[in-house]
């Protein structure tokens, strides 16, 4: 009997011999290596977990798919196109919720479309679904101080989800939760995958949780 042959996913990043290195701030220091020649393939919809000490280059990785960053040599590639800036095809999570608190939560998660000029006839559908797949229907004209960190965290998933990024990257996204909350936001991280499909670039220290949110 012939096996079954699914075909792999296409490779949405792939870091092809990547360095990074950052200059000394004194002339008798040496350059910092951050990357030292990495070469990583994740394919599409892929959630990946990276682990490690802080100063291993985690952040640096991340900051270089979102092109935040330029690579000293080699190169990123994203869907077979070099990276060489940000795009919204790609969105980052930071472990701080980062909102604006002047804006409730609607307006929070609709900031970067609006300022795309994408109609409210197009975004305010997806924003409304979003609010309800994280739970925060009820919060919609609520502003940051009165939300938990969770839930601000619940938030920002949505902004970076609401302009249907391919990629979403996500820098220690629950670190600052306590333990129950951290469980539930990757319960919602999985229930959110499974409806998006996006592909998960995951920064983490926690083993458990990359064991639980990762392929």
């Amino acid at each position: 009997m012939n096996a079954l042959h699914i075909p792999l996913p296409p490779v949405k990043i792939a870091f092809q011999g990547v360095q990074k290195s950052y200059p000394a701030k004194h002339a008798s220091q040496a350059p910092t290596l951050a990357l030292d020649r990495l070469d990583v393939a994740i394919r599409d919809a892929e959630i990946v977990s990276v682990l490690g000490p802080t100063g291993c280059g985690k952040s640096t990785a991340l900051n270089l798919i979102a092109g935040f960053e330029e690579a000293s040599s080699g190169a990123v590639v994203l869907d077979g196109q070099r990276v060489e800036g940000p795009g919204p095809d790609r969105a980052v999570v930071f472990q701080q919720a980062s909102l604006f608190p002047w804006l409730n939560v609607f307006d929070n998660v609709t900031l970067g479309v609006r300022c795309r000029g994408v109609p409210p006839s197009d975004y305010t559908p997806r924003a409304e679904h979003l609010l309800d797949a994280v739970g925060l229907t009820a919060f919609a004209k609520h502003f940051p101080y009165q939300l938990s960190g969770g839930m601000q965290q619940r938030v920002q998933i949505a902004r970076a989800l609401i302009a249907q990024p391919k990629v979403l990257l996500m820098d220690e996204p629950f670190g600052a939760l306590d333990y129950q909350t951290r469980i539930f936001m990757q319960e919602l991280l999985l229930k959110l995958w499974v409806e998006f499909k996006p592909t998960v670039f995951f920064i983490t220290h926690d083993v458990a949780e990359a064991i639980f949110v990762s392929d």
